[in-house]
Parts: C-alpha cells; sequence; structure tokens
C-alpha cells in the first residue's frame, strides 16, 4: 500500500486499488480502542436506469434501498446478530448517491472485516424474504410521508427536477414502486453495482493497514468486473421544473424548503475546490451568524430548525434549504438577497477559518472519516487536499460563485402549511 504522511494534520494515509479495481483507504489511529470500516458503492436511489453487457436496465423507484434491507439477510441467520455477538455495531444507509455498510468496534476488528465484505458481496435473495420485506420498507413508506420535514423536502425536488427523473422519487419509492420488486431485480442490481471496481473500502482506527488490504484480496472476487453505463435521462438544465408547491399537513407552523439546482457536478481535482468554494458561500451568506440569518430570526421569519446543505447526485449539484416561516416567501428573498451583495472579507476569514477547524474535527470522527474518504473516491479528489485548497479559495471567488449560483430566479420553493390556516 501505497503511504501518504500529511504532518500538518498528524495524519497517514494508506490508499491503494487492487486488482478487481476496489480502492481502499486505511487511516491509522495507533492508541484508540474504536476501529470504524465502511464498505461504500457508488449506487444510490437516482441510479435507476442502466445498461450492462448490452442490456439495458428500468428498475423502480425504491429498489436501492430494499437491496440494503436485503443485504444483511445471509443463509445461517442475521448479519446484524453476528456483529452484536462479538460486540459491535453494524448499520446501513441509502443516499441518492451511494450506499453505505458499516460497522463500529472495539475488539475482533478483522473478523468484523471478513464479515462485512462477505455480506455486502453475497447476495441471498428468495421471493419468501422479498415477500416479508415488502410490508416492513411499505410501514417505513408511511411514516415518512406523514414526516412534514420530510415531505416538504420531497416536494422541493420534485419541482427542481421534474416528472420522470430518477431525482424525483423518494429514495425509500413508493407503496407501488416497490409492488412489484422482484428477486431478480435485486440481483440485477447487486451485479451491476456491487462489484469491487464501483466500490471503496475506507477504514479508520489502530489497524494494520496491510492487513486491511490482505482480508479484502482473500474475501472479494479477484477478477474486474465490467461496470454499467448510467442513465439520468436528459440534462435537467439550470431553471427548476417548476416554482412552487403549496399544500396542507398537520403542522403548527408553515414549513418550507427551497432548492437551486448548481448543473452538472464537477468530478476530479478540481471538485475539491468547487465543493469548498460552495461551502463557504452558504456559511457566509445563511450560517448561523451570517447577518441574513440573524436578521430574519430577529424579525421572526427564522428560527433554529432553519438549515442548508449542498448535495451531489445523479451526476448534479444543488443547494437546498429551509425550516420553519410564518412566512417563506419573504424569507425566501432575504437569503436570496444576500447573494448579492459583495462579502464582508473579515467575516469571510472568520468563516474560512471556522471551515478549517471543522475539518480538522472531522479527523476524530470516524464515522465522517470514513463516509468523507468514499465521497473523495467517486468524485475523484483526496480528502487531505482540503487545506491545501481551502488555502487558495478568496473572498472575491466566493462572492462570484453564489452571485452566479444562488440567484432568486434558480430556486423552487415547496411550502407545507397547517391545515387550520387554509380553512
Amino acid at each position: 500500500m501505497k503511504a501518504t504522511e500529511y504532518p500538518g494534520l498528524g495524519v497517514t494515509l494508506y490508499q491503494s486499488v487492487l486488482p478487481n479495481g476496489l480502492s481502499v483507504y486505511v487511516v491509522p489511529k495507533p492508541g484508540w480502542r474504536k476501529c470504524r470500516a465502511s464498505f461504500v458503492t457508488n449506487y444510490g436511489a437516482a441510479d435507476r436506469r442502466f445498461v450492462l453487457d448490452g442490456q439495458r436496465h428500468d428498475t423502480p423507484a425504491g429498489v436501492a434501498h430494499y437491496l440494503e434491507h436485503k443485504m444483511f439477510d445471509m443463509p445461517d441467520g442475521s448479519v446484524d446478530a453476528i456483529f452484536a455477538g462479538r460486540g459491535a455495531d453494524s448499520n446501513a444507509y441509502t443516499s441518492y448517491a451511494v450506499t453505505s455498510y458499516h460497522f463500529t468496534c472495539t475488539d475482533r476488528f478483522e473478523d468484523d472485516l471478513r464479515t462485512l465484505l462477505t455480506f455486502a458481496s453475497t447476495p441471498f435473495f428468495t421471493p419468501e424474504t422479498v415477500e416479508k420485506e415488502r410490508g416492513i420498507i411499505g410501514q417505513e413508506i408511511a411514516e415518512g410521508e406523514d414526516d412534514p420535514d420530510w415531505s416538504v423536502y420531497q416536494d422541493c425536488l420534485r419541482l427542481l427536477f421534474g416528472a420522470g427523473h430518477p431525482m424525483s422519487d423518494d429514495v425509500l419509492g413508493t407503496a407501488g414502486s416497490i409492488a412489484g420488486l422482484t428477486a431478480e431485480t435485486l440481483y440485477d442490481c447487486h451485479r451491476a453495482f456491487y462489484v469491487p471496481a464501483n466500490m471503496a473500502l475506507c477504514v479508520a482506527g489502530d489497524v494494520d493497514p496491510e492487513a486491511v488490504e490482505r482480508i479484502a484480496l482473500e474475501v472479494l472476487p479477484a477478477e474486474r468486473a465490467a461496470l454499467p453505463e448510467r442513465d439520468y435521462g436528459p440534462d435537467p438544465g439550470p431553471e427548476p421544473a417548476e416554482k412552487r408547491s403549496v399544500r396542507t399537513m398537520d403542522v403548527s407552523a408553515p414549513q418550507f424548503c427551497a432548492g437551486a439546482k448548481l448543473g452538472p457536478a464537477v468530478t476530479g481535482p478540481e471538485a475539491l475546490r468547487e465543493r469548498l468554494t460552495a461551502e463557504l458561500a452558504l456559511r457566509c451568506l445563511w450560517g448561523k451568524s451570517a447577518p441574513a440569518y440573524l436578521a430574519l430570526y430577529e424579525n421572526g421569519l427564522l428560527n433554529s430548525s432553519f438549515f442548508f446543505e449542498l448535495d451531489h447526485a445523479a451526476g448534479q449539484s444543488f443547494v437546498t434549504l429551509g425550516g420553519e416561516s410564518a412566512d417563506p416567501e419573504a424569507a425566501l428573498a432575504a437569503l436570496t438577497a444576500a447573494a448579492e451583495k459583495p462579502l464582508d472579507p473579515a467575516f469571510f476569514l472568520r468563516q474560512k477559518k471556522a471551515v478549517y477547524g471543522g475539518f480538522i474535527r472531522r479527523l476524530d470522527d470516524f464515522f465522517e472519516l470514513t463516509e468523507s474518504l468514499a465521497d473523495g473516491c467517486f468524485a475523484g479528489f483526496g480528502l487531505f487536499d482540503v487545506p491545501a485548497a481551502l488555502e487558495g479559495i478568496t473572498c472575491g471567488d466566493v462572492s462570484a460563485w453564489a452571485a452566479e449560483h444562488l440567484a432568486a430566479g434558480r430556486f423552487a420553493l415547496s411550502i407545507i402549511r397547517p391545515k387550520e390556516e387554509q380553512a
């Protein structure tokens, strides 16, 4: 494995690409009792249409999440029970972009790593187990539909990307979309995306990097498999498909979510600079110490529920923001107006230091560390290049980025109002 030292961070990164295409990253943490491993596939809820070996597949909404659930079934029982029997904590999640399987342990790390790699690379589905899961996920879908925070976010994505685009559908799918999902569909998706060349293994803790690589070579397939050709449909363009939606739910105050597409996601080394520039812009404009947020908070148009996020999926980058507001339209108008004004250089420098401090803290957060390593792997940049990239970003760069990408006309707005308000 190649070892790269980062003296300013006190970190050494071991990395390699195995003959089967798997990217392996290990950050040793001598003296730490906790170890964590994340086995991540570059496959999420948006990857529904693809071509593999000349055959076209068009899979239903929710299939990636359904597959994540079913991967925990093994012929000899549940994987969770195996991890728990060793005192390890295992879990998984599916986003629009990736599916991640991970565990944290304080003992028997190598045994747990073998289990992680084995179950995530060994599909075991039967018609009976697939049918049993349908009710469990159906309940999860119903709970999400009753959650106003999740519902207003989903409404916003539908406005942004439009009907027919995979980003318009819930990660979980719908009761209708999963109704016809079969074991054969799950096997097709696993064969396409759960191949080492489409995955990353990221480890942090008091571990031997060479042992991690050796176990991956022993457990996973030796051959390099062909990768699928993904199809997200036509480029959705910079403008929202629709601008506004309003509906009612049982909420005590209006909820809103606004979003803007930022264009095709940048990949390669330049992706890191692009993401850091965007993060700085959002913090400077809408962070909890930003003038626009403070003014809206003072006027009662925003409260502590306010959030903003930068996301990348289906080949696109986009930003969302929202929370509770008595007047969502006025709040959004004020927030986007902030992007038209030059940034205060002194305030920018404080936010730049805050971003750097947050990065340093994440180095000791093993969840953030391993997931961020995988994110950088799939986007084509090195996580530990953050300090150098951050240093080169100026206040003018961030102001120009905000003015270009965060103009008021680029935003869609979804609102959920209290039922009493409508009456």
